[in-house]
């Protein structure tokens, strides 16, 4: 049985940015999830290398950062 899931490459995610940031740039991330990945990048510089984290971690952040 194969248990390998394929991970789309950089160029295939769909990044996302904040609602709250302007068209102006700014200060800002993007993320693009998958279901055992969220990659996390500079929206000022996209060309490095994002930060990538487990769903579940990605997960828990969010909900600390939400207190």
């Amino acid at each position: 049985m194969n248990t390998h899931v394929h991970q789309p490459s950089i160029k295939q995610l769909t990044w996302r940015r904040s609602s709250y940031s302007s068209e102006e740039g700014g200060e800002c991330v993007e993320v693009a999830a998958t279901p055992a990945r969220v990659h996390v990048r500079d929206s000022k510089d996209t060309t490095r290398a994002p930060l990538v984290v487990d769903s579940t971690t990605w997960t828990e952040f969010v909900n600390f950062a939400a207190l």
